[in-house]
């Protein structure tokens, strides 16, 4: 119930106007979200960089109504790029496609997205279609072939609560894509995705065997413990070496964890989002992980 109440509160525009106006809400925000500007999170992502993280940016806002919105974000993309570069950080790039004007026109999302993927190749870089609410997962999956059968510097993310993913990899696979898994952090109906977090659970494990199978690079992102421990097992009784795939895990999120996989040896990779429009990522977050919602409930009673 409180997830499905915090998925509601993320899409209320209302609600966002609020929440932003208050400083109390930026300054707990700021637990999750490395900053507003790219410069910020650079700043960011170089002290996890001495920690011995890599990391993935993403620039927040999503669902824009106008191509300059998505020429703006376009443009924070090849900026981003641009600064990553500039300050030696080991970083690559997430960013969502809504963002970049699908709900507007999928050739000029197709077009803007490949301006970004050109930038990564020039300096060696990679960019990440996150993956977004079900309404977008076939349009998402096929700009993604589109770009993917061009351009090596592109992956892909899958949602193991959705009934369809393992069909999906298994198709993804065949154009050697580099894949990040996740749970999936978007209300969707029972008709095409596991309610049950057992459920989700299981088909998560499946589908991570299958990945790390494949010899392919990918990225097994979750804060779950459980699912690590899985991952670890399998990985070492397959012979699969800490080298050949990476953790990822969100800024902020489980910290003790994070390093307690440095230090064991593991690749983990840290989801680093900056931005104004931080009020959908936090409600998401919070919803994902009962612990993120008393966090945030603690710092305000602290204020």
């Amino acid at each position: 119930m409180i997830k499905t109440a915090l998925l509601y509160m993320s899409e209320q525009p209302k609600l966002q106007h609020l929440a932003m106006r208050m400083e109390l809400s930026r300054r707990t925000a700021r637990r999750f979200v490395a900053g507003e500007t790219i410069q910020e999170a650079v700043e960011a992502i170089s002290r996890l960089n001495d920690q011995g993280f890599s990391a993935t940016i993403d620039y927040l806002g999503e669902n824009v109504s106008s191509e300059n919105d998505a020429l703006r974000a376009t443009n924070e993309y090849l900026q981003a790029l641009d600064e990553i570069q500039k300050k030696s950080a080991d970083s690559n790039v997430s960013l969502k496609l809504t963002q970049f004007g699908l709900s507007i026109h999928e050739e000029m999302t197709s077009a803007n997205v490949e301006r970004v993927v050109l930038r990564a190749r020039d300096y060696n870089n990679f960019v990440r279609v996150d993956m977004e609410g079900s309404p977008h997962t076939d349009s998402t999956l096929r700009i993604f072939r589109s770009l993917r059968q061009k351009y090596e510097n592109v992956g892909i993310v899958v949602q193991a609560y959705l009934y369809r993913t393992e069909k999906d990899i298994e198709d993804l696979l065949q154009l050697k894509s580099r894949i990040r898994l996740c749970k999936g952090a978007y209300k969707e109906p029972p008709t095409i995705a596991f309610k049950k977090k057992i459920d989700t659970d299981r088909n998560y494990i499946q589908l991570m065997k299958i990945l790390l199978k494949s010899g392919i690079y990918h990225g097994i992102a979750t804060h779950d413990p459980a699912m690590i421990q899985a991952t670890k097992k399998f990985a070492k009784t397959e012979r699969i070496a800490n080298e050949q795939f990476e953790f990822q895990m969100l800024y902020g999120i489980r910290r003790d964890l994070q390093s307690q996989l440095i230090h064991e040896g593991y690749k983990l990779r840290v989801y680093v989002p900056y931005g104004e429009e931080w009020y959908s990522y936090l409600m998401r977050r919070m919803a994902e992980r009962p612990a993120n919602l008393f966090f945030v409930v603690r710092n305000l009673f602290r204020g």
